[in-house]
């Protein structure tokens, strides 16, 4: 690993680790725990177990300070299971991880003849899946590991992409809060806000030093009147009720990432899109330039802003492809009409890298595309995840059929395109972890 054995061992300790660890298809959750890593303390997760789910408690125990701990079962569906981590210097500024394994399957003898195999080929996966992530979020950390730590503010917080934003940042000892309508959060504390009512605990955001803002209606499902009223709303509403409340603040966050979409572009074929481009038409494209335009109060008050667009975001543990991924294992996945409609993608360690990037980047300023540098078609992304996951790809999805099931959503994220490139990122040296789609997927998907 690219740090030290005693920085290697506080990465583990840090709340936001055992979110980072957990299997990227979503099928591990905690339910409780693991805000501290000490002798003695407890985390409960929920896992599956064939088709149903059930609970593993693990007691965490042997620590040696900046060294090595454990996790020893003590409820689950093992009948034996001690994990021992160990972080083994290599020189001043390397280490070596080491993950020793110890279980015994339920079943006795026959237990392990049958599913032995089985479970010693998905720890391998897990643990290389394990490591690839802990020495990405390691590398990323050290870019700006000479900056003063930052106190952070997430709108969005328990979504997809603020989930996961919220455990790598706190991972790297940044201060980490929610702004919050509900009383379920991943981060170190809450403050209060209801966009609908214009209500948000100001006082509370002074002193920030970034503001994340994800929060939004999600924009799958038909559109109905009432339900494009609600997605706008959410957006142009709830960014505009923040921004003029961080305008007014005496001690204002030096900056402001707004999330925005590339739906600002609308259906342009396949003519290349940089954050000069002008802006498209239809719903999405309405929605953008009004979400884009709430962040002015911010702007004015000498707040730094980046409006994020956002591309279609890769998770195996939710988005798009968790939807994707159940139709596409059973054989049922193919193009969409003709499959010649560009999609612009990104993968959520590179988002969150982006946000992260962002965060010290000062010179980054405006629009900013948050995509992979290489668009792909419908029909060549429909290839990759076949491949990936070994499945034909042979039943098309007409155009007609998508019109008339899914109509004017359909007609505007499906059927429609935009081939976008990151030009401001590239300029400014980002470093993409997964520049291309394929391995993107086998990541995501654990292939």
């Amino acid at each position: 690993m690219p740090v030290s054995a005693d920085e290697l061992f506080a990465w583990h300790a840090r709340p936001g680790a055992l979110q980072r660890l957990l299997p990227p298809d979503g099928s591990c959750r905690v339910v409780h725990g693991r805000d501290r890593l000490e002798p003695g303390s407890r985390v409960t997760l929920s896992v599956p177990i064939g088709p149903f789910r059930g609970t593993w408690v693990a007691e965490h125990g042997d620590f040696i300070p900046g060294r090595q701990f454990t996790d020893v079962q003590t409820r689950g569906p093992m009948a034996a299971w001690k994990h021992t981590h160990r972080c083994i210097p290599d020189g001043a500024a390397r280490s070596v991880l080491e993950d020793e394994i110890e279980y015994r399957l339920p079943g006795g003898k026959l237990g392990a003849a049958l599913l032995g195999r089985w479970m010693d080929r998905q720890l391998t996966r897990m643990f290389e899946f394990r490591h690839q992530r802990t020495r990405a979020d390691l590398e990323r950390h050290a870019l700006f590991a000479d900056r003063p730590r930052q106190r952070v503010i997430i709108s969005g917080a328990t979504g997809l992409v603020g989930s996961h934003l919220a455990a790598f940042l706190r991972t790297g000892g940044h201060r980490v809060e929610g702004l919050s309508r509900g009383d379920r959060s991943s981060c170190d504390g809450d403050i209060r806000w209801n966009p609908a009512r214009g209500e948000i605990e100001t006082a509370k955001l002074d002193g920030a030093d970034v503001v994340v803002h994800l929060a939004g209606q999600s924009v799958a499902g038909l559109w109905t009147a009432r339900r494009k009223r609600a997605i706008r709303e959410s957006r142009v509403n709830g960014t505009t009720l923040l921004c003029r409340a961080l305008a007014r603040l005496p001690r204002k966050p030096h900056t402001l990432i707004s999330a925005s979409a590339i739906g600002y572009y609308g259906d342009r074929s396949d003519e290349e899109l940089t954050e000069d481009s002008s802006p498209g038409t239809g719903f999405l494209a309405d929605v953008a330039r009004e979400w884009e335009a709430a962040t002015v109060p911010a702007r004015d008050a000498g707040i730094r802003v980046i409006q994020l667009r956002i591309g279609v975001v890769l998770a195996g543990d939710g988005g798009a492809l968790a939807k994707m991924k159940t139709p596409f294992s059973l054989g049922l996945g193919g193009v969409i009409s003709d499959g010649r409609q560009f999609m612009s993608w990104i993968a959520i360690d590179d988002l969150i890298g982006v946000i992260h990037w962002l965060m010290f980047t000062d010179r980054i300023v405006g629009p900013l595309n948050a995509v992979a540098p290489r668009a792909v078609t419908n029909r060549d992304f429909t290839k990759t995840l076949g491949r990936v996951l070994r499945r034909p790809t042979i039943l098309p999805a007409p155009a007609a059929a998508v019109r008339l099931l899914l109509g004017e959503f359909g007609r505007e994220t499906l059927l429609a395109g935009a081939r976008v490139r990151p030009a401001v990122l590239e300029e400014s040296g980002f470093p993409f972890l997964f520049p291309t789609l394929e391995a993107a997927l086998r990541f995501e998907l654990g292939r």
